[in-house]
């Protein structure tokens, strides 16, 4: 008996609700936007006024560590724009762990486009990493009287657009701050020619690209998480373009189980899964928007935003075969493991289940048991004669009574509310006796 309701838990809520994932979501920050002053610099070459440059953070949950950024035969690594990627011709690198710290005063080297795992630069002992502007509170040294000007030397330094959309200034925060758990054996493969060492891709300067695809590229690491480790943001690209941008990454990370790790290979598609992968919507830019309740048939783990006039049909559980005592005519999701018919009931008490049994088969007095599955509050609408006195029943999937209440029928249509969350999770029994009737309905309690 206890092996059957764990099995119809775990299908059922399985399908309902998201796995637990540690993705949490991709943030997509405005970093700068580059004007006319920053145009002029000829010595890193090709930065048009109004390009924009974006940083990628993954954001983990707490714990987690990114391990690898890939491209594989079944999942591609793609990053694209409508326009070419800028990448400084002079002190451009390809991956930001790369940088020297004193060449990111020079022209226009702090907008380069790259990849990384968290690390963007390092000078001496310290090391940085890539946070959100909004979470910098160190200062910066980036841009301004910090800034070279330039070719022309400009008065004042390059990168101090105050353009309103960029948020934070460069000069205030520029979105590196150190951090004492630093990643080792450094890995990268795809990227540079074997030969000549060169990267001709959109993160090199040997050749304008606005576009990269690659099944056979990677960069990877010892695994890091983000500066501040309950946020855990990671960096994992600086983007720079005129263009409209978008990608599909892959992902590599180390989750944390009890005192156990474990390696899952987050992934943009699941037109091929394999083991020890799963797919989250959050890593194809621009994002896929739709129903993200649950409570909704309309509900996709594909969908990466929430677009609520995207739900539409309310989840109602139920038994939808004709033949079983305990049919739904309501239900729109079938759970054929909670089927009841004369004979068998999977060990439950049929009585609890189907006590209407040779006189009727469909619900009369109870509807609109919603949410299910429940975290809290179960509502469910009653429809009886005014002044009419009953009762509801909660029972366990072993049939023992867990909860019940006195009922007055105020009026001919109510809505009665049940307080389930001291209940553990698990499949439920409400059962409605008024009127000489009784009816029973399923739920699930989260």
């Amino acid at each position: 008996m206890k092996n059957i309701l764990l099995f119809i838990l775990f299908n059922f809520i399985l399908f309902l609700n998201n796995l637990q994932a540690q993705i949490e979501n991709v943030v997509v920050e405005k970093y700068y936007i580059s004007d006319s002053n920053d145009a002029t610099d000829t010595t890193g070459g090709g930065l048009e006024e109004g390009s924009v440059t974006y940083r990628i953070f993954v954001d983990l949950m707490p714990g987690t560590r990114l391990r690898k950024i890939y491209g594989d035969a079944n999942h591609t690594l793609k990053i694209s724009s409508t326009e070419i990627f800028f990448n400084n011709k002079v002190d451009g690198q390809s991956f930001g762990k790369d940088f020297s710290k004193n060449r990111l005063d020079e022209n226009t080297v702090a907008l380069d486009t790259w990849l990384t795992l968290g690390q963007v630069t390092r000078v001496g002992s310290k090391t940085y990493f890539g946070v959100l502007k909004i979470n910098d509170d160190d200062g910066s040294f980036i841009g301004g009287l910090n800034n070279d000007g330039g070719s022309y030397a400009i008065p004042g330094g390059l990168l101090v657009n105050n353009d309103p959309s960029i948020g934070i200034l460069l000069s205030n925060s520029d979105g590196y701050d150190t951090m004492t758990a630093l990643p080792t054996t450094w890995v990268d493969y795809g990227f540079l020619d074997i030969s000549s060492n060169v990267d001709s891709t959109i993160f090199g300067s040997a050749k304008s690209g606005s576009q990269f695809i690659s099944n056979n590229a990677g960069l990877q690491n010892s695994g890091v998480m983000g500066v501040a480790t309950e946020s855990n943001h990671v960096l994992v690209a600086q983007l720079t373009t005129k263009g409209e941008i978008s990608f599909e990454l892959n992902l590599e990370v180390e989750e944390t189980d009890g005192s156990s790790t474990r390696i899952v290979k987050y992934v943009a598609n699941n037109d091929v899964l394999l083991s020890g992968e799963r797919v989250s919507p959050f890593l194809k830019f621009p994002q896929s928007c739709g129903c993200t309740d649950h409570d909704y048939l309309e509900y996709s783990e594909g969908y990466g935003c929430e677009n609520l006039d995207s739900c539409i049909t309310r989840v109602v559980l139920g038994c939808m075969d004709s033949l079983a005592c305990n049919f739904d005519p309501e239900a729109n999701l079938h759970i054929p493991e909670i089927c009841c018919y004369p004979g068998f009931c999977n060990d439950r008490d049929i009585s609890v289940v189907c006590p209407a049994l040779g006189t009727s088969r469909y619900r009369s007095s109870l509807s609109d048991l919603y949410p299910n599955p429940a975290q809290s509050l179960l509502n469910f609408q009653i429809v009886a004669k005014v002044n009419s006195v009953g009762k509801y029943e909660i029972y366990d999937s072993l049939g023992r009574l867990i909860l019940e209440n006195n009922i007055i029928m105020i009026s001919s249509a109510i809505t009665q509310t049940a307080d389930v969350s001291q209940l553990e999770k698990g499949v439920y029994f409400l059962r409605l006796s008024i009127d000489e009737t009784n009816t029973t309905d399923v739920f699930i309690k989260n």
